[in-house]
């Protein structure tokens, strides 16, 4: 395709995992104090600086970041500098000729009513909030905004009390005193140095609940939940999760909490899920507040494992942070990990492990077969928000993963132990990671690196050939992986191959590998770590099916099953994981066979096999309520775009439909009967058996709907107006709004009445509408940007519209290209407020390429009319110029 003639302004500079050095100076102590204005709030800042030997220039001069900031006077070990003696930008400050240590004075106004990037410092309804993730300390004073560069803070708040009556920060309140103004002031002590990213303030007229944690050497930990009035009844949940947490850390990892109290604030308008800051996180609303009347399960869910995930941030990322943000994986993807190991001991692991590769896939396989495939450690970036991507996080997550894999549960106990005492309380890298790793276990992860350095989802093919005369199974395994953008040529990668051997009668069979002393019965780890190697089993008693990367042992794309053997596997693979997998890749061949079908102009016609495996799961229904849920779900349309050389989202969506209409006539009676047998109004509970009833009854009404809408659509407004749970009053209402129907405009209606006070139930109701299948959509979507109740300022209502839009397969890539328009008008109109949230929203036109030629060209389009903004931020610019390259 030719290049369109854009004008494309100036790219932010790029930064080189190569060119890191260290920093010129270090700062050991940060006497920071605010008072607090919503307009005009005053920061002074005395630090205690000391010339860095490491970074090697003598002369080199201090270099201070700043943005948004208003100086009023610069100190020099008490003396006022005049305006010569330093250089000042909108990017930061530079002064020349220092001593090798001294100590200096700033101070500067800020606005934080005025913030809507919501970096910083911030007013959010009427309160004070800070996020500094990543770069975002530099928009509250003059510092050196890095990772490396961490120091011991204090920091006194000042504020009118009545207005502002809860004045927090990190560490450790240590005095306290009111003024004759009617102010108060609290300053509070971080007893451990940190990096900038990590400071947190908080100061408004908040709620809390207390409780408290004695950790496993006896001390006693003060907690607490801070909210807006009216929702402290809300916060139980999160509180449980992290006691619960805590407790786990101590068990699994030895990690005890190290200060006297730990807060956590909640904030409706927040551009991530939640932040580490020491000894005070503060989260999104959205990862806090539960109740079964406003939560569903899945919110539930959601919380206790982000709550855990920050709360084991205190470790894996305060104590021990990053070097540079290159590193952002060694505390992303090591968290992300240790909070899925928390949630397969808190939880059903199978179910569990089952999410995590669903997400991996609906985001992460993607990001990797696009123009923004990026190394698990990008070597260059250039804003580095662009980087909290699924591949740091999920990906990262699944390299530690196959890390323990290799090396085994007690030697990766010790790696991450000397790990923890050899970088406490300093700035590390991945290679830190590894060589305790190393010296743990001995392994070699000289090509294990590759994982980091390499992007791209491996594929892997697999034969297998029986010799029964020798009682001998040989398998062959086949590695390959793309290019990717900057990567043309790909090394083998180190793949740990956690297998089964099942034989006829669906036993797991006791084989010899070759090499091995002895026989083994059950899973056994093989590497694979060339483009292709063999694997001999000997006294192999009758041909096996095989049961490769069981618990998804790596992160790859698996080929080489018959539609026989996946559904041997669905019925006996003993590895919970592998038994869905299995069922599920069934349903993906046949589905795919299916939309060609469709493409060529053939009626859909249902396989008896899956019909036959969906009756089988219901027999387990009883016994294995949320298990069964997940295997009657057919696959996502995202997964099977995934699988498609040219994405065409109608014949994705018919099909899948009418596979949908096909199950559910077919199980009519059964569906039924379960969708009655599990009313359960009496108690609600959030153990794994109560929520897979819930899954299975609404999977249930789903098929019902799908089956006939006519007979369905009176039960489905009733379990709405029933309202018991949110789980069940949302699904119905998702079921509703993708019927064009006068009940599914009643159903809005009412929902929305009896909600319109809780502005996270609201966004639900956003999100419902914008991601509906109904013909209607797009008008609707562009109604509701418009509605009083959108607010394109803040965050979650954001995603709620304009994200959930983006992940309508059917409605965003419509042919005509309105869905195109809807997102580009959005995308820029949110830009001129908070860069970040714009930036993200470009995945969307990412992988343009993966469709035809009228949707490339509109894409391709929108993608240039976003570029050619005028005053475009760096963060969408590098966004949109990274997919349009393709």
């Amino acid at each position: 395709m030719a290049e369109n003639p854009v004008q494309i302004a100036e790219a932010a500079p790029e930064k080189r995992l190569i060119d890191y050095r260290p920093p010129a100076f270090l700062v050991d102590t940060v006497d920071l104090i605010f008072d607090l204005d919503p307009e005009a709030t005053s920061v002074r800042a005395t630090m205690s600086i000391r010339r860095n030997p490491a970074h090697g220039d003598a002369t080199a001069p201090l270099v201070l970041d700043g943005e948004d900031l208003t100086l009023n006077a610069v100190m020099l070990d008490g003396a006022a500098l005049d305006a010569e003696a330093y250089g000042l930008t909108a990017h930061g400050l530079t002064i020349p000729d220092l001593p090798d240590e001294f100590t200096l004075d700033t101070d500067v106004t800020i606005a934080p009513a005025r913030n809507t990037e919501l970096s910083g410092l911030y007013v959010s309804g009427g309160d004070f909030f800070t996020q500094c993730e990543a770069e975002g300390f530099r928009r509250i004073t003059f510092f050196p905004d890095r990772p490396d560069v961490m120091a011991r803070f204090s920091a006194t708040l000042i504020a009118e009390q009545k207005r502002y009556p809860v004045l927090l920060s990190n560490g450790n309140p240590v005095d306290r005193g009111t003024r004759d103004d009617g102010r108060h002031w609290v300053k509070w002590q971080d007893p451990h140095p940190k990096p900038s990213y990590l400071f947190a303030l908080v100061a408004g007229d908040l709620l809390s609940v207390h409780d408290e944690f004695i950790t496993a050497s006896g001390r006693k930990v003060a907690l607490g939940i801070y909210v807006r009035r009216g929702d402290e009844d809300k916060v139980a949940h999160a509180m449980a999760s992290l006691k619960r947490s805590m407790r786990w850390d101590e068990e699994v990892f030895g990690l005890e909490y190290d200060l006297d109290i730990f807060n956590i604030a909640a904030v409706g308008d927040f551009n991530m899920g939640a932040m580490e800051n020491k000894g005070l996180n503060i989260f999104n609303t959205a990862l806090v507040l539960a109740r079964p009347d406003t939560a569903t399960d899945a919110d539930y869910l959601r919380i206790d494992r982000v709550i855990a995930h920050e709360y084991f941030h205190n470790w894996t990322g305060d104590r021990v942070t990053c070097r540079d943000w290159f590193q952002l994986s060694l505390k992303e993807g090591l968290t992300v990990f240790r909070d899925q190991e928390y949630g397969a001991d808190t939880t059903d692991a199978s179910l569990s492990r089952i999410e995590e590769v669903k997400r991996l896939r609906g985001f992460q396989f993607r990001e990797d077969a696009g123009p923004l495939a990026h190394p698990v450690r990008p070597p260059a970036y250039r804003k580095i928000d662009n980087f909290y991507t699924a591949t740091v996080y999920e990906k990262g997550a699944e390299v530690v993963r196959m890390i323990r894999t290799i090396i085994g549960r007690e030697a990766f106990r010790r790696g991450m132990d000397i790990y923890i005492a050899r970088n406490d309380n300093s700035a590390a890298t991945i290679e830190d990671f590894v060589a305790a790793m190393h010296e743990a276990s001995g392994y070699d992860f000289a090509r294990f690196m590759r994982w980091y350095k390499q992007a791209g989802t491996p594929s892997v093919h697999f034969e297998g050939h029986y010799d029964s005369g020798a009682k001998r199974y040989m398998l062959t395994l086949r590695q390959e992986t793309k290019a990717t953008p900057g990567q043309a040529q790909k090394e083998p990668f180190v793949i740990p191959v956690a297998m089964g051997l099942i034989g006829p009668n669906g036993d797991e069979m006791t084989t010899t590998l070759a090499g091995e002393t002895a026989a083994r019965e059950g899973t056994r780890v093989v590497l694979l770590d060339a483009a292709e190697q063999q694997f001999i089993f000997e006294d192999v008693a009758a041909e096996p099916v095989l049961s490769l990367f069981r618990n998804f042992s790596a992160p790859i794309r698996l080929s080489g099953y018959s539609r026989a053997q996946l559904a041997a596997l669905a019925a006996h693979d003993t590895d919970g994981f592998n038994r869905w997998e299995a069922g599920h890749e069934y349903a993906t061949q046949m589905l795919l066979e299916a939309i060609s079908a469709h493409q060529r102009g053939e009626a859909f016609s249902p396989d008896r096999g899956l019909l036959d495996a969906m009756a089988s799961a219901l027999a387990q229904a009883e016994a294995a309520p949320a298990l069964t849920a997940e295997i009657l779900t057919l696959p996502g349309k995202a997964v099977l775009a995934d699988r498609m050389a040219v994405v065409d989202p109608l014949s994705i969506h018919v099909v899948r439909e009418a596979a949908r209409t096909a199950i559910g006539a077919h199980l009519h009676g059964r569906f039924a009967m379960l969708y009655r047998d599990l009313d359960d109004s009496s108690t609600f509970g959030i153990d794994p058996a109560s929520i897979g009833r819930r899954a299975l009854r609404n999977t249930a009404l789903a098929y019902l709907m799908a089956a006939d809408k006519k007979t369905a659509m009176p039960l489905a407004l009733a379990q709405l107006r029933a309202g018991r749970t949110m789980t069940e009053a949302l699904a119905a209402l998702a079921m509703l709004a993708d019927t064009a129907t006068p009940e599914r405009d009643a159903g809005l209606a009412e929902f929305h009445a009896k909600w319109q006070g809780e502005a996270l139930v609201i966004d639900k109701w956003f999100a419902i509408q914008a991601r509906s299948a109904a013909p209607d959509t797009i008008a609707r979507v562009e109604s509701l940007a418009s509605h009083p109740d959108f607010d394109l300022k803040n965050p979650n209502r954001y995603r709620s519209l304009v994200g959930g839009f983006g992940s309508n397969q059917l409605w965003v890539h419509d042919a005509s290209g309105a869905g195109y328009a809807f997102m580009t008008r959005m995308i820029v109109d949110v830009d001129k407020v908070n860069r970040s949230i714009a930036a993200r929203m470009i995945e969307v036109f990412a992988d343009w390429k993966r469709y035809d030629a009228a949707r490339q060209a509109k894409l391709r389009a929108a993608l240039d009319r976003i570029l050619a903004t005028e005053g475009l931020s760096d963060n969408t610019r590098e966004m949109v110029t990274r997919s349009r390259a393709g």
